[in-house]
């Protein structure tokens, strides 16, 4: 046991984020999003939304404040409405972190993308385009 560490973090997923270095990216994944054909670092998170997880896990890494964008998300395709979870996870990282430089990624993209993550984490999180990309910064 750890002190002051999310409960939902896993000891699998601490020893992850653990292992990523400056500028290493993670997908937090909705889901419905086809983590393991995109990536064979894979850690499930079911019954945990993706609001909670982004929490937890800005709770023990920066993002990078050297990129350009260290906060990605994907853009909806065929005249979908924008999710309402973006607002939410915009607000989760402004609160956590001071250095949120977002991005919006066209959804193939975002794919391609996913497949050069250090880690994608599965949640159970049921609203579409909960999906995003985070890149880790520098401990200070």
């Amino acid at each position: 046991m750890l002190k002051n560490t999310p409960k939902l973090l896993s000891p699998e997923l601490l020893k992850a984020l653990s292992e990523m270095g400056h500028g290493d990216e993670l997908v937090i994944a909705d889901a419905n999003f086809p983590a393991h054909s995109m990536n064979a670092h894979v850690i499930r998170a079911d019954g945990i939304s993706g609001t909670d997880m982004l929490k937890a896990i800005l709770t023990v890494i920066p993002l990078d404040t050297y990129a350009s964008e260290n906060f990605m998300l994907m853009e909806t395709t065929n005249g979908d409405p924008t999710p309402t979870i973006w607002a939410e996870y915009e607000k989760i990282a402004s609160s956590l972190d001071k250095n949120v430089k977002k991005k919006m990624i066209e959804r193939f993209a975002f794919y391609e993308r996913s497949k050069k993550a250090y880690l994608v984490i599965e949640t159970g999180e049921e609203r579409i385009y909960g999906n995003i990309i985070l890149k880790k910064g520098v401990i200070k």
